[in-house]
């Protein structure tokens, strides 16, 4: 059976390693629909080879000089056009692959649709965790993680009720070696060098600072419906040990790979079959030669601490420390903060913050937009200083 697929978010990195996998897989999926944010010219070019009914850009203009090129393609924009992607009755499974909080909403009318998600997008379980389990669970569909740590536990979570601790793996980010001092004076370049994996800029920021590791603790905790407690997270260079689980009778059972993306996003696309694909030669035991495990340097990466905080204090607090961050972390990629700002800011917005319990979708949407709004007043106040 052909598996039909929505992917929002197809110019990215998660996006196009999708589309490649599909490639593999030709027989196996039908792309129904793509979603992008201004790449336009490789989204015209996917939107040849692919043969989507249903595309969504960010802007009119763009969905405009689409429409002149593809006549015979339904075009959308703006999140109202995302909206309407996640909503489109033909497709089986959703891959979220946007960044930031416009995936939430998506994801949650692709749910109350009935259809499977693939999620790449970590702002919808931080944000919103209790409410999107929840939502799924009455509708019967299954929120299948991409990202490889996740998607390494989903493969290793047989028996819920034995379960001990879940082990969340890191590679310690390009400072992992760093002494404390250089680290605060590490420049863009040193940042965006991460050591294992090719990704965005703002996930490569939030590496380098573990607060992408946090924000992964919180995302397991919702996904897998384990304490915080319970979640561990362990520094391993050679990243081949995506995550494992801990059982309570003293058995680890762990998920071995090469860093690639491809398989993890495959897995969640096939799920629960298994084909050969672009990955199918793996982890070589003789090759690797050694694994490494370190505990984390929580005083070197605060970050990691703050978010483990936030997710054990609950109620928008997650909401807070996403927005805070991010909006950071974008000031930092333009040159307005030095690299250890990007902590400091985030702490001092997260303990200044009153969090709501319990909060509906337009509460957290309202207190992100407000998060954000406080965040960019202190960046600037901080430029004005300068």
């Amino acid at each position: 059976m052909v598996k039909k697929i929505s992917i929002l978010g197809s110019t990215g990195s998660i996006g196009t390693q999708a589309l490649e996998v599909i490639d593999s897989l030709k027989d196996k999926f039908e792309v129904i629909a793509l979603t992008a944010g201004s790449n336009v010219n490789l989204l015209s070019c996917q939107i040849e080879k692919y043969q989507p009914k249903y595309v969504s850009v960010k802007n009119s203009k763009d969905s405009e000089y689409l429409s002149s090129k593809h006549p015979d393609v339904k075009i959308y924009n703006g999140e109202e056009g995302l909206i309407n992607i996640a909503d489109i009755k033909e497709a089986d499974i959703v891959l979220v692959a946007v960044s930031g909080k416009i995936g939430l909403k998506p994801t949650i009318e692709a749910i109350k649709n009935k259809k499977d998600i693939a999620l790449a997008n970590k702002e919808t379980l931080v944000m919103a965790g209790d409410i999107i389990m929840k939502l799924a669970k009455e509708n019967n569909v299954k929120i299948l993680p991409v990202d490889s740590e996740h998607s390494a536990i989903f493969q290793c979570l047989n028996n819920r009720k034995d379960l001990k601790h879940l082990i969340i793996t890191s590679s310690g980010g390009p400072f992992r070696t760093w002494e404390e001092d250089d680290i605060k004076n590490a420049e863009l370049k040193d940042v965006l060098n991460h050591p294992r994996w090719n990704m965005g800029k703002k996930i490569t920021v939030d590496s380098a600072t573990l607060m992408n590791k946090g924000l992964e603790v919180i995302e397991a905790h919702h996904l897998f419906d384990v304490d915080y407690d319970d979640i561990k997270v362990v520094v391993h260079p050679q990243s081949y040990v995506h995550s494992a689980v801990e059982y309570k009778d003293g058995s680890i059972i762990a998920q071995i790979g090469r860093p690639s993306m491809h398989i993890p996003i495959q897995y969640a696309l096939t799920y629960p079959d298994r084909y050969e694909g672009i990955e199918t030669e793996s982890f070589d035991f003789i090759k690797a030669a050694k694994l490494e495990f370190f505990e984390p340097d929580y005083k070197k990466f605060p970050s990691l601490n703050l978010a483990f905080e936030a997710g054990i204090k609950g109620g928008t607090y997650t909401v807070c420390l996403n927005a805070a961050n991010e909006e950071a972390v974008l000031a930092f990629l333009e040159g307005k903060l030095r690299f250890f700002d990007i902590y400091d800011i985030t702490k001092q917005v997260f303990d200044s913050y009153i969090s709501i319990n319990n909060p509906s979708i337009e509460q957290i949407l309202e207190e992100d937009d407000k998060i954000r709004k406080q965040t960019r007043a202190i960046i600037d106040r901080m430029q004005a200083v300068i």
